[in-house]
């Protein structure tokens, strides 16, 4: 591994391979996941008869599964002192399971099998993190995680486009769609068996699972950052109920996983830019302005109702992901020690997963009572609220490692 000190000479050459195999894995599961996802909220509503609080309902326990398997798993891969199985265990399970949506006849079922595919992401979010910090250091872990969110967003785009296609241009239907899904999910399952893992701790350090004296060895910088992205997250509701604002301001049913694509495009070029800014600046500067670009992005879904500016709107909101993402995982791997990372990363998914499926009710209970234009107003709100306690982190984000 290069020095901390040391300064990558261009951005391709600063992503080490490992990290360029676990961008690969992701793309491949985002074309399977996002594709799905673009047309879930049209096949709830349309196919099976669904509401908008079924809709919060499901897409609030699927995060917070993720969320707050990732602290476990998290766990497990300090512990077990490697990545790899749980990586493969991960991608493997909702590879298989999230197809199976398309065989759905009631939402409870759509419930259970999104329930199983967030089982998969909990299994393998915080040790695929974890191996990045493994194998970067503070000089180019924001252009890394930046790296791969973008992959992840560059399968978001291919695949709403291709579920927009065969919308358009064949007669597969949204059940068939989402069946397809198998494909390219088992392609990233098997890209993963190209990573060589070193291990990650030497052996040495103790076995035993300490959570109470592992909690103690974070500063208060850390958990003071938990806090706020507890606070962020709480306004930070599933995106299902952006692609239903579109379908309000008169969006037809077959642009709706295209603009998801576009919208993803977006996070993909932002995500490159925003980790690597991250590494120049400090990472509370960007996730600062972030989070306040969010609440402005926010408050304007509530105000606007015009079809085009509506779309417009949502294309600008990826920008935040670009920003935010890469910046906050680096953070994370700025503040905590080396032998922690997956525990570290842990605790970061379970404070977005305790506050994931609260945050989902609490959008679609006010939309459902006085309207989306107040539920965005109360995201914008909790938003601005974050980025103003994050302030008084003391840390900027680029103490080297």
């Amino acid at each position: 591994m290069a020095k901390a000190s040391a300064k990558p000479k261009s951005f391709l050459k600063s992503i080490p391979r490992t990290v360029v195999i676990v961008g690969v894995a992701s793309l491949f599961t985002d074309i399977a996941s996002e594709g799905t996802y673009s047309v879930l909220p049209l096949f709830l509503t349309q196919v099976l008869g669904a509401g908008a609080l079924s809709l919060g309902i499901i897409e609030g326990v699927a995060e917070s599964t993720a969320s707050l398997l990732k602290v476990f798993s998290g766990f497990w891969t300090d512990r077990l002192k490697t990545r790899k199985p749980l990586l493969l265990t991960g991608y493997g399970l909702s590879g298989l399971i999230r197809p199976l949506i398309g065989i759905a006849a009631t939402w409870p079922f759509v419930l259970l099998f999104r329930f199983v595919d967030r089982v998969g992401k909990g299994l393998r979010g915080s040790p695929r993190d974890a191996l990045i910090a493994d194998v970067t250091t503070s000089a180019n872990s924001g252009a890394s995680y930046g790296f791969h969110s973008a992959m992840d967003d560059a399968g978001a785009l291919i695949g709403p486009l291709l579920a927009s296609a065969l919308l358009f241009f064949t007669p597969l239907g949204l059940r068939n769609i989402i069946l397809l899904s198998v494909i390219p999910g088992i392609a990233a399952w098997a890209v993963l068996f190209l990573i060589h893992e070193k291990p990650t701790q030497t052996k040495k350090e103790t076995k035993k699972w300490h959570p109470a004296q592992d909690w103690k060895k974070f500063g208060g910088n850390f958990k003071g950052l938990l806090l706020a992205v507890f606070i962020f997250t709480l306004g930070n509701s599933t995106d299902a109920f952006l692609l239903i604002r579109l379908s309000q301001v008169g969006v037809t049913v077959g642009w709706i996983p295209l603009l998801w694509g576009f919208h993803s495009g977006v996070r993909m070029i932002s995500s490159l830019y925003g980790g690597t800014l991250s590494d120049k600046l400090g990472r509370k500067p960007v996730i600062v302005s972030g989070w306040l670009y969010y609440a402005f992005i926010y408050l304007a879904f509530a105000l606007v109702t015009q079809k085009e500016w509506v779309i417009t709107i949502f294309l600008a909101y990826g920008i935040f992901y670009g920003l935010c993402e890469p910046s906050e995982k680096a953070f994370v791997a700025d503040m905590t020690p080396k032998n922690l990372k997956g525990t570290a990363f842990g605790y970061y998914n379970l404070i977005i997963g305790l506050s994931a499926l609260p945050a989902s009710l609490l959008f679609g209970f006010v939309g459902q009572t006085w309207g989306y234009p107040w539920a965005f107003a109360v995201g914008a709100s909790l938003a601005g609220l974050a980025a103003f306690l994050l302030l008084f982190n003391k840390k900027s984000g680029k103490t080297l490692r």
